[in-house]
């Protein structure tokens, strides 16, 4: 971390667990950009700088490691090399994010996705069923009448 006013260079490990990283953030003053690597586990982080209006600039990771001469991953090395390139004018290669409500809208859709496929497995297995005793309703099997057909059944 660099204080831009006093050129200042603090080094700080922090744990992602608890209340730590949100009593970190919550106290740093005035305005604060945080650059991150883009990773898949990175959601919780910047729905939190967001709360806190801290701006965050994710990084493409391939171009940040391409900035980098030595291949070897280190994690101190790494946060000083985004540290570097975020202090540079255009240095810091930002990738695109999709704002909270974008992010929203995905899940929602992706979560329905995934509902509908349930709901087609779940017909299919009892369309599999009936049909195996001899029912043979169609989409009539979704019905009332079809309904009470089915849970008439004798399974075992």
């Amino acid at each position: 971390m660099v204080d831009r006013k006093t050129g200042e260079f603090t080094e700080k490990t922090l744990s992602h667990e608890g209340n730590e990283v949100r009593e970190f953030y919550a106290a740093l003053e005035g305005p604060v950009v945080v650059g991150i690597e883009a990773t898949g586990a990175m959601q919780w982080f910047l729905e939190l700088l967001e709360e806190l209006g801290i701006v965050c600039r994710v990084g493409h990771p391939a171009k940040i490691r391409a900035a980098e001469t030595r291949k070897q991953k280190h994690d101190r090395r790494d946060a000083r090399l985004m540290l570097d390139l975020l202090m540079r004018e255009d240095g810091f290669p930002e990738i695109w994010m999709p704002s909270s409500e974008q992010r929203d809208l995905r899940t929602l859709l992706r979560d329905r996705h995934q509902w509908v496929k349930i709901r087609t497995r779940v017909q299919n297995t009892l369309q599999a069923i009936a049909l195996n005793h001899a029912l043979r309703r169609g989409r009539g099997l979704w019905t009332a009448t079809g309904q009470k057909a089915l849970q008439a059944l004798s399974l075992p």
